[in-house]
Order: structure tokens, then sequence, then C-alpha cells
């Protein structure tokens, strides 16, 4: 596992937690129905947070309303008691199923994060370097990051949200059509964030992962946050007939 205790972003006041993330009475509709909500949801300052739950369940829509994608249709999102502002944007980050990669070199994409948090110099070229190294990528460095394999711009999407140290990072399905070495590397990489004290929240309907990396679990069915618990008794003793059928591999509707 690597060392991520690194220094936080140079640009926000982190003497101010942005934790605990509450989401009340959150909803979000489109024409074609009510994805989700409501929900009622409290993230905190630890650990890594699972949403877990079948195909269809809302998950992701969760995700980006938290990560201030979406506009919810009714209910709110607060950080530690504030709205969602500038400070808070650069306090947080979201890696996405499909990766996203800029068109520019590897290092390039670390040193446009890097920068945006306010990084220069000696101190940009040295996280840049390290972060290469965290990520493996140091043969691709000046490689164009659009030619990389799948597997390694999930590392460098992974790697360019933790490289600032945010607060927060939220993943959606990071680990999704990747073979297992890189699978493995992003799971490093996250308990890594994670020891070093940055929040994730993650999404996944996969099992194996979630039993490999959640500190708690909420379980999604149908829009709604149907159980929350920590890891170990969700999966010994999930309380819900849908969260049994689900953690059984049956087919949950």
């Amino acid at each position: 596992m690597v060392d991520l205790a690194l220094p936080r972003s140079m640009t926000a006041d982190h003497q101010v937690p942005i934790l605990p993330l509450m989401a009340s009475q959150l909803s979000y509709a489109t024409a074609a129905g009510t994805w989700v909500g409501p929900i009622d949801l409290t993230i905190g300052q630890a650990g890594v947070t699972v949403v877990l739950g079948p195909n269809g369940a809302g998950k992701s829509v969760l995700l980006r309303l938290l990560h201030g994608l979406l506009e919810p249709t009714s209910g709110t999102v607060t950080w530690n008691g504030r709205r969602l502002d500038r400070d808070i944007r650069l306090r947080q980050a979201m890696v996405f199923q499909s990766p996203v990669v800029l068109r520019r070199s590897v290092a390039a994409n670390l040193r446009y994060a890097l920068r945006i948090r306010g990084y220069r110099g000696a101190a940009l070229h040295e996280r840049v370097e390290t972060w290469l190294n965290h990520a493996d990528l140091i043969e691709q460095a000046r490689r164009p990051a659009t030619v990389l394999s799948g597997g390694e711009k999930q590392r460098l999407a992974v790697a360019r949200a933790l490289c600032g140290r945010p607060d927060v990072l939220f993943l959606d399905e990071p680990g999704a059509n990747l073979d297992g070495a890189s699978i493995v590397a992003i799971e490093n990489l996250l308990r890594g964030a994670r020891d070093a004290g940055t929040k994730l929240v993650l999404v996944t309907h996969d099992l194996n992962q979630a039993r490999r990396i959640a500190d708690d679990v909420v379980f999604m069915v149908a829009g709604q946050a149907r159980e929350r618990a920590p890891a170990a008794q969700f999966f010994e003793q999930p309380q819900t007939p849908e969260a049994k059928a689900f953690i059984e591999g049956r087919i949950v509707l």
C-alpha cells in the first residue's frame, strides 16, 4: 500500500472541516420518473463509505447529487452546515466509471490539477513526480493520456483526483471493466488515501470490492437508502430482505 500522507491543498482553509456531509429529504426526478429519494443521509469524517446495490438503484445519481453535478429536485445537501461553494469544490473531487483524461500528457494532467489548487514551482514538480510513482505511471509520464490503456487511464484519474489531497473523494464504479491488476493498484491508492485522512464515498454493485474496502455500507434499492450499517454488520447480519437477497446473489427488483 502506498503512503499518501502528504500536505493538503495550498488553497483551501483546512482548519474548518467540511464534513459531515448531510442530505436531507434529497430527491431527484425527471419526466421519466423519480430516480432518487427522498433520502436522509449523513456521511461522517473517516473511512470508506460504500454505496452498494443492484444496477438501477440510483447509486450514481445519488453520488452526483452529493458531489454537486446535479441539482436536486427537492431537499438539500450541506457540508458541515454550508451549501456548496468554491472552497468546498476545491476540497472534494470525483472519479467516474469511464475515466476522464485531459488531451495532454500524463504528467500534464497532474500538473493541471495541482495548479488549480495553488501549487507552483518546486512543490508542483515534486508532487507530480510523487504521484506518477504512486500510480505507477513514471514510464508513461510524457505520453498523451488519451493513448493509455483503460486501467492506466483510471489510475491516472484516481491519482489526479487525489494529488491535491481532497477532504472527500467520490468514486463511481472505479474498477468496472478493469483487469485484476488494475483493480488492485487502484484499491491500494484508495487505502492509502483513506489512511492519510481523505474520506472516500464509493459506488459499486461489486460485492467483493465492497467487502475488501468498505468501512460502512449504504444499501440502495429503487432510489431509496434501505439500510446503513458498519461493513462487518451489513455483510454478516443484513437487516432488510433486499440486502439479504443481494448478498446471497439473488436478483433484487
